[in-house]
């Protein structure tokens, strides 16, 4: 792996990515560097310790919780969703259990359906994002969107599937979503800079996802996030969060693998998911793409590698060289 910091630097040189890469390999960090601006206007420089947006890679720490309360036996896997809903979200099926949800197999319909091939800085919330503040303000997101197949018949990502298990986290124990996830993951797993932060209250060390040169994505995106997205997180934090997945301090190894092993195929993207977690070979993925938010995550062996940029396309020239370097 020798040579990554002057080929990521060369990348860096060629796309203008702004943002933070990890590197490491058998207990070494072989770099860590950042690159760009936390904040345009004010020219603040990213650090390696700046906190980034995740997007979509909040749905690995969304499973987990969702797992250490099965491990609690608080719900279950073949927990239904209606047990818990009651009569929200009549669209949902009686049969839709949390394993569906977990594995984008339940058929649900999407409030930001993937498959519409809209571009990704569109805004498509229903509601003004200043109201989404916490998981019960997006039932009327999730609400009047019929299923697209019957519960367990194929995969179809889903981002309502995961607030739904945010939700149903929520009413399983009478405890905010956001709670529950530094509670249960980044306690135990020593990611003291990791959590739910609002858009509309900026604050030092974070970074400002970038929609243009100069134009922030504070109207794009839920104003706090819930288990689809919109957990903020260091470089280091991510991996503090593998290091705790795979010596089983989040839950034990055994639910480790069980959400780790293949649930579904998924040729287009030429990967794999369990629950909560995409696969690739021997690696485990997480990864996220939102207007202003791009981030990937590798663990693979003795290896694992993120990054993490606050543009909308900006961690992914990097994250395929990464790639080809890393095997």
């Amino acid at each position: 792996m020798g040579g990554v910091e002057g080929i990521v630097d060369a990348l860096v040189a060629e796309t203008g990515f702004s943002g933070v890469v990890r590197v490491d390999s058998s207990g070494r960090t072989l770099l860590a560097k950042a690159y760009g601006f936390a904040h345009r206007g004010l020219r603040v420089p990213n650090t390696v310790g700046t906190r980034f947006a995740l997007a979509s890679g909040t749905k690995g720490l969304t499973a987990l919780t969702v797992a250490a309360l099965a491990e609690r036996g608080v719900l279950g896997l073949d927990t239904t969703a209606r047990s818990l809903l009651g009569d929200d979200l009549p669209l949902i099926g009686d049969e839709v259990t949390v394993e569906h949800l977990l594995a984008h197999r339940s058929g649900i319909g999407d409030y930001c359906d993937e498959d519409a091939g809209r571009p990704v800085t569109d805004h498509i919330l229903p509601v003004p994002v200043h109201e989404l503040e916490s998981t019960g303000d997006y039932l009327r997101v999730l609400d009047g969107h019929p299923p697209k197949f019957p519960p367990g018949r194929r995969f179809s990502y889903c981002n309502s599937g995961y607030v739904v298990l945010a939700l149903l986290a929520e009413r399983a124990t009478g405890r905010p979503f956001a709670e529950l996830v530094g509670d249960l993951v980044c306690a135990p797993a020593g990611m003291a800079d990791t959590g739910f932060l609002r858009s509309d209250e900026p604050t030092a060390g974070v970074a400002l996802g970038y929609v243009g040169a100069r134009r922030t994505n504070v109207f794009h995106l839920p104003v706090l996030g819930s288990g689809d997205g919109g957990i903020y997180s260091t470089a280091a934090d991510v991996h503090a969060f593998w290091a705790a997945v795979f010596t089983g301090r989040i839950v034990p190894l055994a639910r480790v693998r069980e959400m780790t092993a293949p649930r579904s195929a998924v040729p287009e993207e030429n990967l794999r998911y369990g629950l909560g977690f995409w696969l690739a070979g021997d690696a485990v993925l997480l990864e996220g793409y939102d207007a202003g938010v791009s981030f990937r995550t590798v663990h693979s062996g003795a290896a694992t590698w993120s990054v993490l940029s606050n543009t909308t396309e900006g961690a992914w020239p990097l994250a395929r060289r990464i790639a080809e370097l890393t095997g």
